[in-house]
Order: C-alpha cells, then structure tokens, then sequence
C-alpha cells in the first residue's frame, strides 16, 4: 500500500470526527454543564468522556466513532478569534494541505505559513481566516491539525510534525458561499506552497479544475437559495 493511500485512509478516518467536532463549535458553556449534568455531574459517578484531541488520535487508522459520542469541547470567551456567533450551519466544504510522500509538516514551518496566508490563531487553538475589520463575525474558513490533538499547542509547536491540515468553511458563513469558497481555495494553496505540500479535495484526490469548477457550482447555487446581505447592513424585511 502506497505512502498517499495510507495518507488518505487517515485522513478520511480523522476527517469524520473533525466535522462531527464542528458541531459543537459554537455551543454555549451551559450546553457543555448540561450534558455533563446528564452523564452525572461535577463530582457524580458518571463515565469521564475523552477529549477531542484524544477521539482524533485515536481514530487514526481506525474506524471512526459514531457523532452523537464525539465529546462537547468546553466553550471558551466569547471574544475569542474565531468563535461562530451562531451554531447554526448546513453545510461544510473542506479541503486538505498534505505533506508529500514520505514528508510531514513542521509547527513552526505552519506558523509562519498561517501568518501569510492572513489567518489568525484563537477558537479551540486553530487557525481562523476572519473577515477584514470584522473579526466578530466568526470565521470565513478555520484550520486544524489533521492528527492529535486537532488544535496547535503553541507551547509545544517546534515539536509539531502532522502528515496533513484540513481547511473547512461551514455555511452559512460570514460571506456568500462563493466569496468564503474563493478565500479558502487560495489560502489552501499558498499554504501548500509554503509548506511545499499538496492540496487534495474533500475525497482526498488532487484538486484539479474540473473539481474546482463543480465546488464553484454548488456553491453558487447554495447562494442562490441563501442570500447573505452585506456586513453592516441591515437585512430588508
């Protein structure tokens, strides 16, 4: 079995705890003391549940475990970078940064290659793009660390090696579906540039024109049937 098959099995495993995650992005704290109320409470007889980070290593080259036992990250404050206004989403589009085969992808390499591509470190300790003069918006696309623990421990990111990142925008976004899209795609690739990686599609193939194209379509249409009104602008009623 070839390096890039191996690559793509563990990412397809970690991916499906990755967009389980997401769901509980923009959760409220008292969601959080709600469920551990219901798995017994502060100081109950309730079974502790494994963080985020240790359901994605865990996953890697395993199969993944079902949504509803992915754990419920703690919210941290509200005006951290990064952090949805609204839980609510229908939709996410990913992409992947890889490291060739037989390579990885080093923290501080990472960092630097954030800091170019315009993203900015906050919400469960990943990269966010924010939009221009409106970081309270939440994030146009965030990224992860594909592998344990999900998000980039600063203190410990010059000992960092990943075989991938993953980039995912959820819809609704802070911009139409095709502007977040068109930010995300060229960020992914600068990066990849940077990092002297890959990008792959949500499948795990190389993303090519044809792939490209067919994202831009279905997008268009999911803005067809969500109009976003501009930031800062009331919508009309």
């Amino acid at each position: 079995m070839s390096d890039l098959t191996l690559l793509r099995i563990g990412i397809a495993v970690a991916m499906a705890l990755l967009l389980g995650a997401i769901i509980f992005f923009g959760r409220s704290q008292k969601g959080a003391r709600d469920l551990r109320g219901a798995r017994g409470g502060p100081g109950g007889e309730g079974r502790q549940e494994p963080s985020l980070g240790e359901q994605l290593a865990d996953s890697w080259g395993k199969a993944p475990a079902a949504q509803g036992e992915l754990p419920l990250p703690e919210a941290p404050p509200a005006a951290e970078p990064g952090r949805r206004p609204n839980e609510e989403y229908d939709k996410i589009v990913a992409l992947y940064v890889a490291a060739k085969a037989g390579n990885l992808l080093h923290g501080p390499d990472i960092v630097v290659a954030a800091e170019k591509a315009g993203l900015t470190y906050g919400y469960m300790g990943v990269y966010h793009r924010l939009v221009d003069g409106r970081p309270d918006a939440g994030p146009i696309f965030s990224v992860a660390n594909i592998i344990k623990p999900g998000s980039f421990d600063m203190t410990k990111i010059a000992e960092l090696e990943t075989p991938a990142l993953a980039f995912f925008l959820t819809l609704p976004a802070p911009l139409p579906a095709l502007d977040a899209w068109e930010t995300m795609e060229p960020a992914a690739q600068r990066m990849a540039d940077l990092l002297d990686g890959v990008v792959l599609d949500q499948e795990r193939n190389a993303l090519g024109r044809q792939r490209v194209q067919h994202i831009r379509e279905e997008l268009r249409g999911y803005d067809r049937q969500h109009i976003v009104p501009p930031l800062g602008k009331p919508a009309r009623w």
